[in-house]
C-alpha cells in the first residue's frame, strides 16, 4: 500500500489515543475520496500556503533573535571595551603623574648639583687660602729667623 501524501497528519498522543487516530484516518480517506482531485489540489495548495507561511515565521523568528543576539553581542563588547579601557585610563594617568614626578626630581637633582658644585669650588677656595695663609706664615718664621739671625750677627759684630 502506498502512503498518501495528501491526507492531514495527525499525532498519537498515547497509546491509549491510538484508536482515536484511526478513526481520524479513516475519516481524512473517507474526505479524501468525496473530495476528489480538486479537493487534492487545493489542500496541496493550502499545505504549501501553510509551509510558506510557517517558514516565514521561522524565518522572521531566526532574524529577530540575530538581531537581539547581535545587539547583546555589541552591549557585552562594549562592557569589555569600558572595563579594559578604564584600567587602561587609570594606568595613563599613573604614567603622566610618575612622569611630572620624574621631571620635579631631576630639576631637584640638577639644583643640588649645581649647589654641590659651588660648595666644592667654595671649599676649594678656603684650601687654597689656608695654603697660602700657611705658606706665608712659614714665609714669616723663616723671615724671623733670618731677622733674629741678622740681629745676632749684627749685635755680636757690635759687641765685638
Amino acid at each position: 500500500m502506498r502512503p498518501n501524501l495528501f491526507l492531514p497528519r495527525t499525532t498519537t498522543l498515547s497509546s491509549s489515543s491510538s484508536m482515536f487516530d484511526r478513526t481520524e484516518k479513516q475519516k481524512s480517506k473517507q474526505e479524501t475520496h468525496i473530495l476528489g482531485p480538486q479537493g487534492l489540489e487545493s489542500s496541496l495548495h493550502q499545505l504549501l500556503h501553510d509551509h510558506n507561511q510557517t517558514s516565514l515565521k521561522l524565518q522572521q523568528q531566526t532574524e529577530k533573535a540575530k538581531k537581539e543576539a547581535l545587539k547583546t553581542a555589541i552591549h557585552v563588547s562594549d562592557l569589555l571595551v569600558e572595563t579594559v579601557n578604564g584600567g587602561v585610563q587609570v594606568s595613563f594617568l599613573n604614567e603622566k603623574r610618575i612622569e611630572l614626578e620624574i621631571r620635579a626630581l631631576a630639576a631637584t637633582v640638577l639644583r643640588y648639583t649645581k649647589q654641590t658644585d659651588q660648595w666644592l669650588a667654595a671649599s676649594h677656595s678656603i684650601n687654597s687660602a689656608l695654603k697660602e695663609i700657611g705658606d706665608f706664615e712659614n714665609w714669616m718664621k723663616i723671615m724671623d729667623y733670618d731677622c733674629k739671625s741678622i740681629n745676632v750677627a749684627i749685635r755680636n759684630i757690635y759687641q765685638a
